[in-house]
């Protein structure tokens, strides 16, 4: 598992999300998030976002948008401690800072990292779980309908 935290700190007030996303050929991409209390309560949190994906970046790009317009919308409705679980594993290693970035995700990941110090607590993991395969399927749906952003 790979994780990038933002600070250190964590505590029982700490909300875990469980993240899929997609895009469509057109940019319009829909991100889904199961929000998961402390207490174990949960609920569906859905956030539109628009990406040209680029070909050559094999997703990143994508990955970097969809979580960028998660984490502002987690942040403005609240919640200041964050484990964000994604499937992607290369989103994981270019935020904890261990590799040259493409120079076509600069911008990308210097927003990503704006939105990130926002919170308190926010960490990225790269995690296997069927949630997070659920999410994604729900995500490439919508978006190839092309009804997402």
């Amino acid at each position: 598992m790979y994780a990038c935290v933002t600070m250190a700190e964590r505590d029982d007030r700490t909300v875990r999300m469980a993240v899929g996303f997609a895009v469509s050929h057109r940019g319009g991409g829909v991100v889904y998030a199961l929000r998961t209390e402390p207490g174990g309560a949960e609920s569906l949190v859905r956030v539109s976002f628009r990406c040209r994906p680029l070909a050559a970046l094999g997703g990143r790009d994508v990955a970097y948008a969809a979580l960028d317009a998660l984490g502002r919308e987690v942040r403005r409705r609240g919640d200041d401690r964050v484990d964000f679980d994604i499937a992607d594993a290369e989103l994981a290693l270019d935020l904890s800072g261990r590799r040259v970035l493409p120079a076509a995700l600069t911008m990308p990941y210097v927003r990503l990292r704006c939105t990130l110090n926002r919170f308190r607590m926010a960490r990225i993991a790269a995690v296997e779980r069927t949630t997070i395969r659920d999410l994604t399927a729900r995500a490439r749906a919508e978006s190839s309908l092309d009804i997402a952003a």
